[in-house]
């Protein structure tokens, strides 16, 4: 069995005292390969070391995390533009607009999160969204800037019905499911029945939402396997089966170099 983990940060200071040892769990729970995004100019440097240790393993996203624009934000958009000028990377993220912690800066995010949609069309990559009490302005940010243009993953997404009735209108775009749908009271395994099991990714965010029985520890790319197993019987399909469907999506989006063989 073969999986991608479309979305995790392990390269941040949590996992510094065991890096090695968690990827290595990954590789043996299945994990070919993991896509990180990118947070602020802070967070730029250990993604990119991390993707050159382990090239065949990890593979880089770049963009500035909506939590992270400030009044400053230009700065860290044109650090980020020029980075993606300098090596190759897989996909423009983590971007989007939170409107959970702080709407402050809510102009200051919808401007960045265009900007960096239009660099998704420039560059032919992908766009992870975040998206936290915002899939509204998200969707008007994204139509704004041209839908029929991009492609992408509504990152960690949370399962409401009525959300997905609107993601589904943008044909090229997925949903990352993660830790959450294996959460008691989740609306997710019920929602997931009605999303075509082609437009769906694995992901774990770790070190976030951590799936049942680890909820509550920090999140690892070796717990993907605890989703996999519950969006599994949501499809009433095999594990293996979810991991080589959600294989050949993860691949069909990102274009990471992952050999294929047997998927």
């Amino acid at each position: 069995m073969k999986i991608i983990d479309t979305h995790t940060h392990i390269y941040s200071k949590e996992f510094d005292g065991d890096r090695p040892a968690i990827i290595d769990s990954a590789r043996k729970a299945g994990v070919r390969a993991v896509l990180l995004p990118n947070e602020d100019m802070e967070s730029m440097e250990s993604v990119n070391r991390l993707c050159e240790e382990e090239p065949d393993f990890a593979f880089p996203m770049m963009g500035l995390h909506p939590t992270s624009v400030h009044r400053d934000y230009p700065k860290a958009l044109q650090c980020m533009e020029k980075a993606l000028t300098k090596r190759k990377y897989y996909a423009i993220g983590e971007i989007g607009i939170d409107l959970y912690w702080d709407k402050t800066c809510r102009k200051e995010q919808k401007s960045a999160f265009e900007e960096q949609l239009r660099w998704s069309i420039d560059l032919q990559l992908p766009v992870a969204v975040h998206i936290r009490e915002s899939l509204d302005e998200a969707l008007d940010s994204i139509y704004n800037v041209g839908a029929d243009r991009l492609k992408g993953v509504f990152h960690c997404f949370g399962g409401k019905m009525d959300e997905w009735d609107k993601i589904s209108e943008l044909s090229t775009f997925h949903v990352g499911i993660g830790g959450i749908i294996t959460f008691r009271n989740s609306e997710l395994k019920e929602t997931l029945k009605h999303i075509p099991k082609e437009r769906i990714l694995l992901e774990t965010d770790a070190p976030y939402l951590a799936p049942v029985p680890y909820r509550g520890r920090r999140n690892e790319p070796a717990y993907i396997t605890e989703t996999a197993k519950k969006v599994a019987e949501c499809y009433e399909m095999t594990m293996e089966d979810i991991a080589k469907c959600t294989f050949r999506n993860a691949l069909e989006l990102f274009n990471i170099p992952v050999n294929c063989t047997d998927i």
